[in-house]
């Protein structure tokens, strides 16, 4: 009879579980307890790629709070900054913005070169603050992370787990409530400039609010998602998703997924949490998507360009032999005009 019940509550586990569609690792929870209620490769290693800022946010909200900075302090745009790549708000060097904005358009917008304005106010340079970022994750239990950059554009060495970016999604939540906004505005205005955000879920999945995006070729799409009904707050954590759409789809997903069964699950299973899961034993390092998720698209942008290039030039030969035939049409008709003798209409040429 128990073996029955077992293998009917197995049946029934997997049949509710969201189909994985080529996915990554995937992780959901509900964030004041902890409770796991889907779990996919948690401890299978991966680049973060922008997701990384959560843990830039989460160093320079304690800085904040520790007194060291202040939201209103201005930082500069160093020349380090300023050599990011895109995406980024392109500030020239020396200029100056408000921390306060700085974290807006760090969450919202994702910009590199902000990240490395952010590192150097907090840590000092980049160098140390990336030091710091290595031990507050150990701190936090990140155990299979390790960052190099505070942005996560590619290194070879930047990788977490699904488990650790839950993790540190949970402290942010938990440690500085009173930041919750910022990961869930749907755009931040720069000067004249209105720059919206990555997390698509904001426009269309009910509750939802926050956290933060993340791509570059290596990891695909990622994404740590939250979102509230009804007083609970679900997280997802989506690794590896080979195009914004896929992600955005498996995450709403699995969202979805949290708060349909979370009712049952903590009743039955309130003891698994994301520190007590079974954790795999076998470290599996990160695999690089690049020629999945980016390798079609360059395929595609280089086709883009040599049809682009075709069509300007058959509109400027065109454009050139139109203007040939003009000039020669022209001096044609004058010819035969010289030639030609005037007419004597008669009524049947009416």
């Amino acid at each position: 009879m128990l073996k029955r019940t077992a293998m009917l509550l197995a049946i029934g586990l997997a049949l509710l579980a969201p189909g994985r569609l080529n996915a990554g690792p995937a992780l959901v929870f509900e964030a004041n307890s902890g409770l796991v209620l889907y779990a996919e490769d948690p401890d299978h290693q991966w680049h973060p790629a922008s997701v990384t800022k959560m843990m830039t946010a989460y160093l320079t909200f304690e800085a904040i709070k520790a007194g060291k900075l202040k939201l209103d302090d201005k930082i500069i745009c160093s020349a380090n900054a300023n050599a990011q790549v895109p995406t980024k708000l392109g500030l020239p060097v020396g200029a100056k913005i408000s921390v306060r904005l700085a974290l807006q358009v760090l969450i919202v917008k994702s910009a590199n070169d902000v990240a490395v304005m952010l590192s150097e106010a907090v840590g000092g340079t980049e160098a140390a603050f990336v030091s710091r970022m290595n031990t507050t994750a150990t701190r936090l239990g990140m155990t299979r992370t390790h960052f190099a950059n505070p942005h996560g554009l590619p290194n070879a060495s930047q990788v977490t787990t699904a488990r650790d970016l839950a993790r540190l999604a949970r402290r942010l939540i938990k440690d500085f409530p009173e930041y919750a906004y910022l990961f869930s505005q749907q755009h931040v205005k720069v000067g004249r400039r209105r720059l919206g955000t990555y997390n698509g879920l904001l426009k269309t999945f009910a509750g939802a609010d926050g956290l933060k995006t993340g791509f570059i070729c290596d990891a695909g799409y990622n994404v740590v998602a939250s979102a509230t009904r009804n007083g609970t707050r679900i997280v997802a954590v989506v690794l590896g998703a080979r195009t914004g759409a896929a992600r955005r789809v498996r995450a709403a997903s699995l969202l979805e997924h949290g708060f349909k069964t979370y009712d049952w699950k903590r009743a039955l299973f309130s003891t698994v949490s994301i520190d007590t899961l079974d954790r795999d034993l076998q470290l599996r390092p990160a695999v690089s998507l690049r020629k999945k998720v980016c390798r079609g698209n360059v395929s595609r942008s280089k086709s883009r360009s040599k049809k682009r290039r075709r069509k300007a030039k058959n509109r400027k030969r065109s454009k050139s032999g139109a203007a040939r035939r003009k000039v020669a049409n022209l001096k044609r008709s004058k010819a035969s005009a010289r030639r030609t003798k005037p007419r004597t209409f008669k009524a049947s040429d009416e």
